[in-house]
């Protein structure tokens, strides 16, 4: 799959892009290829094109420029392949609050791009759809691994999200490549602790695992592989960075832990935690940063229930 052919299924296949619409690409300086290959594909169905590019972001969570938050608003579809994340910004909250559906791609490459708009996202959107079902009316979940990984957090009247790829629909979000359901736990509730043996978002791929320990809703100590980079982040982004934001479920068969977590997370029998903003989510945490943690081969309790042992699905 060539750059046309993977944009024209982001564009085409995922969001259904429409002639007349109002078609918006964000981007910055150095995901500016992928965002160009988006923008002449929306051209290709006849969409009102849009292109905005932007200096790169410091920080997954940062919010855009203040005219590109205001432009966002006033669009019928976008996609956004950027450096860092904007998925828990505001200015996304806003636009998807106002109607525009589409996908965030934070940190994507030009090989992961290539390699998963190929992906059937129906497959995936299946996958997606049994672990929302587990998830719904849930009121604690907790995750476990061989490692050591024990933790416990109320869900008590929060929805799971899918993230399946397939946004049609007014209002419609998620990532591309996708392939996830997520949900924001209770805040003050989270309880135990946590080793990450995948990846975790700006350490990269981890060498040995890091171990978070976890109370009243907040990570507390941190050690292990990556520890010091990531304590750095979390210190320089404040003290709501510590929140428990999200307990995902990766849905993607197609999906390799690659370093990247945009890719990462999605994986097939990995669970992820994310640390910081849970606003866009359900959540109540304002944060300006959020950083997902990948466990392998965990097990998913619902409610006393397991629905995932060592990785392997039980639903």
């Amino acid at each position: 799959m060539g750059m046309k052919e993977a944009a024209d299924a982001a564009v085409k296949t995922c969001l259904n892009v429409k002639q007349g619409e109002t078609f918006l690409v964000i981007t910055d300086t150095e995901k500016e290829n992928i965002g160009k290959a988006l923008f002449e594909a929306g051209l290709d169905v006849g969409a009102e094109a849009l292109l905005a590019l932007m200096k790169p972001r410091t920080r997954h969570g940062e919010e855009p420029p203040r005219a590109i938050a205001e432009l966002w608003k006033s669009v019928d579809v976008f996609l956004v392949p950027t450096r860092f994340s904007l998925t828990h910004t505001q200015a996304r909250k806003n636009a998807t609050d106002a109607g525009a559906r589409g996908a965030t791609m934070p940190g994507i490459t030009e090989e992961m791009f290539l390699e998963t708009m190929g992906i059937d996202y129906v497959k995936v959107q299946e996958n997606c759809e049994k672990m929302k079902r587990v998830l719904e009316g849930a009121k604690e979940i907790r995750v476990k691994s061989r490692l050591g990984t024990d933790v416990v957090f109320s869900v008590e009247g929060r929805s799971p999200v899918m993230d399946t790829g397939m946004l049609h629909r007014s209002s419609d979000f998620g990532n591309l490549p996708a392939g996830e359901v997520f949900i924001a736990p209770v805040e003050g509730t989270a309880n135990g602790v946590i080793f990450f043996d995948g990846s975790v978002a700006e350490v990269g791929v981890l060498t040995e695992p890091m171990k978070v320990e976890v109370k009243d809703g907040n990570a507390v100590r941190v050690s292990g592989g990556g520890a010091e980079q990531f304590k750095k982040i979390l210190e320089r982004a404040g003290k709501e960075a510590y929140n428990i934001a999200e307990i995902g479920v990766g849905c993607n068969f197609g999906a390799r832990i690659v370093g990247n977590i945009l890719e990462d997370e999605k994986v097939y029998e990995t669970i992820h935690i994310a640390f910081g903003d849970n606003s866009t989510i359900g959540g109540k945490v304002k944060a300006g940063i959020h950083l997902d943690g990948l466990i392998k081969k965990a097990t998913l309790i619902v409610d006393g229930r397991e629905a995932i042992k060592d990785g392997k699905w039980l639903v």
